[in-house]
């Protein structure tokens, strides 16, 4: 089985436990590939949370520098144990949250593999962080329609000019109201639309993030009814656990089966690594699942 999105307290101050931790147990539940993606560096001291007080911008830049030399130490190091991917998740909170992405990549070309293409901010304000800072940005923009937009929106502006090779948690817009339909918001859920069809065409992969059972949702991300447009149009999935250390590793994934069973989907897909680039200079290519993903032996070792 697999997960293509995962952070350690190592290099993520909001999370816990070693990178090696994380990948020992991911080892130890019977993984087969397991993507690391810690969060790249924020560049504005105001976008530290405040877990990173006592952290530099520069600090956070070498942190993730040192994340990258860790990655690929352990993807060496367990080879015959595990394939290990190593990636990114970006942040988008202005435009030098873009820019600055751009001249990471180029300075890190080779060392990132795959890119996890996520927001967790609208307007400046994390939607993420609790209840009260999720409705300050959602008041910012003067209601939930326009919040909704402005999301699918910034999004859209990710996709584009990145072609995250996984798109994660898509409706994190949601986060803290889990029943709420598109359907009532008729022009964020074309925004959204227009953004599934698009990382369709370019070949993304749509991640099944168990992180939303962890946070009281009922199903994982995506919802239902995003889940449906993706399948309704061809769209490829794979399995993220979007751990936050060992403790979280497959956390949940024994309630996804049943998900993707009542949604009908059929295939599962997941990335490898390839000598050869993709078209955007990264070394990962989208495989499907050969075996019946419902049948695989991992959920019956599942602890």
């Amino acid at each position: 089985m697999h997960s293509h999105h995962s952070h350690s307290g190592q290099f993520c101050k909001h999370a816990a436990g070693t990178l090696e931790e994380v990948v020992l147990e991911a080892i130890r539940q019977g993984f087969e590939v397991y993507g690391l993606s810690e969060h790249v560096p924020r560049y504005r001291q105001i976008d530290l949370y405040p877990e990173e007080e006592d952290l530099t911008l520069a600090q956070l830049s070498s942190q993730f520098a040192q994340f990258l030399v860790e990655a690929h130490r352990l993807k060496a190091l367990y080879a015959s144990q595990i394939r290990l991917l190593v990636g990114l998740e970006t942040e988008f909170i202005t435009a030098l949250d873009l820019e600055s992405l751009d001249a990471l990549l180029q300075k890190h070309q080779g060392q990132v593999e795959y890119i996890v293409g996520s927001l967790h901010h609208l307007n400046g304000i994390p939607i993420d962080f609790d209840r009260p800072t999720f409705e300050k940005a959602i008041e910012s923009v003067d209601g939930s329609s326009a919040f909704l937009c402005a999301y699918f929106d910034a999004q859209y502006e990710v996709l584009r000019r990145f072609h995250p090779e996984v798109i994660g948690h898509l409706d994190l817009c949601r986060l803290y109201n889990p029943t709420l339909q598109f359907s009532e918001f008729p022009e964020a859920l074309e925004r959204a639309k227009r953004n599934i069809l698009y990382a369709i065409d370019y070949g993304a992969l749509f991640e099944i993030n168990a992180a939303a059972l962890r946070k009281n949702w009922d199903t994982p991300y995506p919802g239902v009814d995003l889940l449906q447009i993706m399948l309704q149009h061809g769209g490829r999935l794979a399995l993220s656990d979007d751990s936050h250390g060992p403790h979280a590793v497959g956390l949940n994934y024994g309630r996804l089966p049943g998900y993707l069973e009542r949604a009908g989907v059929a295939d599962l897909w997941f990335l490898e690594y390839s000598e050869t680039p993709n078209g955007y200079g990264r070394h990962v290519r989208a495989v499907k699942m050969e075996q019946n993903w419902a049948t695989h032996p991992f959920w019956s070792r599942l602890s």
